[in-house]
């Protein structure tokens, strides 16, 4: 176990809890947002300018930094914290996840990935020794083990040969983790375990049940929000809680929509992180307290009033919908950090509003307050 990770929950409100995860480099009160910085950056915000909207912790790339610039480049510069710029926690990922999603003839065996390089086409070996060596020359203050992610069975139409993958997949997870835990050394990193199983209640409670018999300092929900069905995941989540250790942090990795973030805070879980919030600001779409705004739409063109005005961020107290749009339609890279630094205030400030619902009780209030505009769109 890490030495220097320590977490505390100080509230709960039913299943969710209100946290503090003590890391080397910082606390982080949860339930908390990571912004994703594929490079060792969130495109085009600055690590002054995520501070100053509140955010705790960052998430990096593993396989990406291992591409460019490699890990050995980020370790002579005093790891994440020394090459960036951002001195608070850091999380990486183990890299399986984006190597299966995006490199060329990926082969998996029990050694681990083979794959092609999308960056040069060179045949490219991540096995659960590599994933941690690299994480440790990184230096983020939380590790993943490696896991092998299977999609959801009902992504695909639920069958047996469905199934059989999925399990086989987690099970070679189970012998991963076994292996990343013997090889991981490094005491100022903690290292979290990866429950798998697709969308199969058995499987993820076998995956918890024996995660948590290997022991890691927290644990990490793989292989969901990827289009199963929102009341199928929400219920994976509560039966799977009920296989591991409640004095641990829960991260659902990759997951999402504001509503679907509220959804899992109800069911106990500590930790997120999502691109959704900068890649959809790149698109003209933007969250607000009433709903959606896709800013491309032609009603905007003339739209005199701010982006949100329920916002505290600097983009809706200093510039209207109308500027916003006119920067996204002609490709100003302003446009896109003016919107990113927007959909990261709101998110971060939805993670504020629910440690203070449930230190008060009232999570389900703000739960369906924020139910009651998903899916609404300002047209």
């Amino acid at each position: 176990m890490a030495e220097r990770l320590v977490f505390e929950i100080v509230a709960r409100d039913g299943a969710s809890r209100r946290a503090r995860l003590a890391t080397a480099h910082g606390v982080i009160d949860t339930p908390a947002f990571q912004p994703v910085a594929t490079y060792g950056a969130v495109r085009g915000v600055g690590p002054t300018d995520l501070a100053e909207l509140g955010a705790q912790v960052l998430l990096a790339n593993t396989y990406h930094l291992h591409e460019r610039p490699g890990e050995e480049v980020v370790a002579r510069s005093g790891g994440l914290h020394g090459f960036t710029g951002w001195n608070g926690p850091w999380f990486t990922d183990s890299g399986g996840f984006q190597v299966t999603s995006l490199a060329d003839r990926v082969k998996i065996d029990e050694d681990g990935l083979t794959f092609a390089s999308p960056l040069d086409g060179r045949r490219r070996h991540l096995t659960p020794e590599r994933a941690m060596e690299i994480q440790q020359a990184l230096g983020a203050d939380v590790a993943m083990a490696l896991d092998e992610c299977q999609p959801p069975a009902s992504r695909e139409g639920r069958n047996a040969d469905r199934g059989l993958r999925a399990e086989v997949a987690m099970e070679r997870t189970l012998r991963w983790a076994e292996r990343c835990r013997e090889h991981h050394s490094r005491r100022d990193q903690a290292l979290f375990g990866i429950v798998q199983g697709g969308d199969c209640p058995a499987l993820r409670r076998r995956s918890a049940r024996a995660t948590a018999a290997i022991g890691f300092d927290g644990y990490g929900h793989g292989g969901l929000g990827l289009g199963e069905e929102t009341e199928r995941r929400n219920d994976l989540l509560s039966e799977t809680h009920e296989a591991l250790p409640v004095d641990r942090p829960r991260y659902l990795m990759g997951l999402g929509r504001p509503e679907d973030l509220l959804l899992a805070i109800e069911r106990g879980i500590d930790l997120f992180d999502c691109v959704i919030p900068t890649r959809h600001a790149r698109h003209g779409v933007l969250f607000t307290h009433a709903g959606q705004l896709s800013l491309r739409n032609a009603r905007f063109r003339e739209d005199d009033t701010p982006l949100d005005d329920a916002c505290d961020c600097a983009t809706c107290a200093r510039h209207s919908r109308a500027f916003l749009a006119h920067l996204l339609r002609v490709n100003e890279p302003l446009g896109a950090r003016l919107a990113s630094l927007h959909n990261l205030r709101f998110y971060l400030r939805i993670m504020q509003r629910a440690r203070e619902a449930i230190a008060e009780g009232r999570l389900a209030a703000l739960r369906e307050e924020i139910l009651a505009v998903a899916g609404e769109r300002i047209r």
